[in-house]
């Protein structure tokens, strides 16, 4: 009796260590969208110099492959879809709530909710809710509609004194969270 209570005890110690290692990943998309309809990508550019270039490389890179293995070839303008990064492996400051992160269509849209990603630092008069530490969202917007159509964030544990082992924990992260893209039964 006593020995089962202790592995009980054991595997609950177990999932709930391992689970604060776990990517946390949340997905949404248009359920009407036709997504087999997209070949293209483009990403939307940084406005803030990028500081912290290994792991905006490492994020670019990781989701760069991930979306090759599935068919969409990336170029420098003019994509089916624009895909907006934010992030930060820091609590940090988002963008006010109701900020339009989107203008209306005339050029790519500008991504300034990268500055986390890229290092950039927002200024107060535009600070807005906290963004947890480890997150990465990332949005598909359909570049002739300007519509959103895909959104996703995953939540991921980082130590950045450990680079390496952050950056490893980053890729494995995107990959799950891209797995959810394109959505399953989609196309029509």
């Amino acid at each position: 009796m006593n020995n089962g209570r202790c592995w009980l005890s054991a595997f609950i110690v177990l999932v709930f260590a391992t689970s604060g290692f776990a990517q946390k990943v949340k997905v949404g998309y248009d359920k009407s969208t036709d997504f087999s309809k997209y070949k293209s990508y483009a990403w939307a550019k940084p406005q803030t110099p990028v500081t912290r270039p290994l792991l905006y490389d490492t994020v670019v890179n990781t989701i760069d492959q991930e979306l090759q293995g599935k068919g969409l070839q990336r170029v420098e303008t003019n994509g089916d879809l624009t895909l907006i990064a934010a992030g930060g492996i820091e609590y940090g400051s988002n963008l006010a709530a109701g900020t339009p992160i989107l203008p209306v269509y005339g050029g790519p849209p500008p991504d300034i909710n990268a500055t986390m990603w890229t290092g950039g630092n927002l200024s107060a008069v535009t600070a807005g809710p906290l963004v947890a530490q480890g997150t990465l969202v990332l949005e598909f917007v359909d570049r002739g509609e300007n519509k959103v159509r895909w959104s996703g964030n995953v939540r991921q544990k980082l130590d950045p004194e450990q680079k390496s082992k952050s950056l490893d924990l980053v890729a494995k992260a995107i990959v799950k969270l891209l797995k959810e893209f394109p959505p399953k039964g989609s196309s029509k």
